[in-house]
């Protein structure tokens, strides 16, 4: 949750930068993942408070099986006075709310049981005035906690702001609390870090990972915090010393960072910060644009541009952005083509929650207050009248905006239980997508490649190696198309989706699509 979420998003939705000429084609890294990224407050409630949970989570993991992720990545568990658990007031502490430490551990022992994985978010940058180094720190220079925070006075009588110039928020409840940035270059606080990340990788410290986390999603990454110049180079003071000794304990430890500048490729993270993974934001507007041109750019720089055993995440939304069925109204074809391009490009895909149903919702203006993005994190919907037992409306139970969030309609046509027995709904789809990608480990092996061809509206692509290809063609737009693509590695191609086989010629290949049609190929 960043403040300059909105501002990233709009600039981001015009982007169109041409980089793709300046990079080297990198080898390809053989991973095969799927991420499913969960608001756990608003996914499933098993005790009735109406607050989704871990134990939740737990039951729906047959669920998720079915269909077809192979990771969960979660929002902050830790305890806060903030509804999405960012700016922390005791980072040791689940939330009570999502359950206890034995409902933690008996979730991600299942999940590794299962042969899936388990990221946990971290944002252990910032903290509230609830938290003990601000409470004991707080005009007592002589506390122990006395450089844990950033005062902007030698009384440390004020804690220093976040990004903009921010000292508070008011939550969505009308609860105001401070906040205030660590000091990131104690090195107290570098070892306060180590101890807690890697308490989360090894909870009883056996050395056998099961009951710990696989890798580590870090918020609002930066090397130098907000741009202030209080903590210029905390990749090399901060973030690296951390990694790298984690690596020791765990070597198979993945670190995925956000960048916190949206228009980055995040490239300076993957070569200088120890990361493994970033987000390909520029990728993921590019999509949201339905624009040949923006995803041709993105694609070819992206993808070109990342480091040898480094990797993007691929998603089109997540909890700071609105909803992709908000951008297209619903539209079901255009959200097909949404759920293709995410999961059949390559790097890592991520679905967030709700996605394969094509849930709604759009950021909100309510002020100055943590509610404004809430109608993007709202009730995965189980139930054809999204009601029912489970349902996580913690948010309609009190504040000044509990009646403001009403993208749940029942007998709208978005909901598990209509769509899961219906063959051609968003979620059956997103399944079959999936599948694809599993059965297609070139997607994630092999190299990437755009195709060119003579249509302005139709995208076309490849993931090749050796003499295997895998081929794909959209049309973003609601007319169908007839293109010549330019032929990858040879005519022995078979359907993989759709009803179309190109006819090939020695140079190219024709191929029709309906409107917002896809066409997958391989050999």
């Amino acid at each position: 949750m960043k403040a300059n979420s909105l501002i990233s998003a709009l600039l981001l939705s015009i982007l169109t930068i041409s980089t793709a000429s300046a990079f080297q084609k990198k080898p390809p890294v053989n991973h095969e993942e799927i991420i499913y990224h969960i608001f756990q407050r608003s996914f499933y409630d098993s005790n009735g408070d109406l607050h989704g949970d871990l134990n939740g989570i737990h039951q729906k993991l047959d669920y998720l099986q079915k269909l077809g992720v192979t990771a969960v990545l979660l929002t902050p568990l830790y305890e806060s006075v903030f509804y999405h658990n960012y700016f922390s007031s005791d980072f040791k502490k689940i939330d009570p709310r999502y359950g206890t430490l034995a409902d933690y551990l008996a979730l991600v022992k299942d999940l590794h049981h299962r042969g899936m994985k388990f990221y946990m978010d971290m944002e252990t940058q910032y903290v509230t005035e609830d938290h003990i180094w601000w409470k004991d720190g707080i005009n007592n220079p002589t506390s122990k906690y006395s450089d844990y925070i950033i005062y902007d006075d030698k009384e440390h009588t004020k804690p220093t702001s976040i990004v903009f110039g921010v000292n508070g928020l008011l939550g969505y409840d009308s609860v105001y609390r401070k906040i205030t940035t660590v000091n990131l270059n104690s090195p107290k606080v570098l070892d306060y870090n180590y101890g807690l990340f890697k308490y989360w990788m090894d909870p009883n410290g056996d050395g056998k990972f099961d009951d710990g986390v696989d890798g580590f999603r870090l918020d609002h990454m930066m090397d130098d915090l907000d741009g202030k110049h209080l903590m210029p180079h905390l990749f090399d003071t901060f973030w690296n010393p951390l990694i790298n000794k984690l690596r020791v304990v765990n070597p198979t430890i993945k670190i995925i960072a956000e960048q916190a500048q949206w228009l980055s490729l995040g490239l300076d993270y993957l070569d200088h910060g120890s990361v493994d993974r970033v987000f390909a934001f520029r990728l993921a507007y590019s999509i949201r644009a339905f624009s040949k041109k923006m995803l041709t750019e993105n694609a070819d720089s992206t993808f070109l541009a990342t480091p040898a055993n480094k990797q993007q995440i691929v998603f089109i939304e997540n909890h700071d952005t609105p909803r992709f069925s908000f951008g297209v109204k619903g539209d079901v074809d255009k959200l097909k083509i949404g759920a293709a391009l995410n999961l059949l490009m390559g790097g890592v895909p991520s679905i967030y929650y709700g996605q394969e149903l094509g849930m709604t919702g759009n950021s909100a203006t309510f002020g100055a207050t943590d509610a404004n993005e809430l109608p993007d994190r709202e009730a995965f919907e189980w139930y054809k009248t999204d009601q029912g037992k489970g349902m996580a409306y913690w948010y309609k139970q009190k504040g000044p905006h509990k009646d403001s969030f009403n993208s749940d309609k029942p007998n709208d046509g978005v909901s598990l239980e209509e769509e899961q027995n219906a063959p051609n709904s968003l979620w059956n789809f997103y399944r079959q997508i999936i599948a694809i990608r599993k059965a297609n480990p070139v997607i994630s092996t092999g190299t990437y490649k755009t195709l060119a061809n003579d249509n302005e509206h139709l995208f076309s692509f490849m993931r090749y190696t050796g003499n295997k290809q895998f081929i794909v063609a959209v049309n973003l737009s609601d007319k169908p198309v007839t293109a010549n693509i330019i032929r990858g590695l040879g005519n022995k191609l078979k359907i993989v989706y759709g009803k179309v086989m190109p006819v090939s010629n020695s140079s190219s290949m024709a191929v029709s699509l309906p409107a917002y049609g896809v066409g997958v190929w391989a050999d």
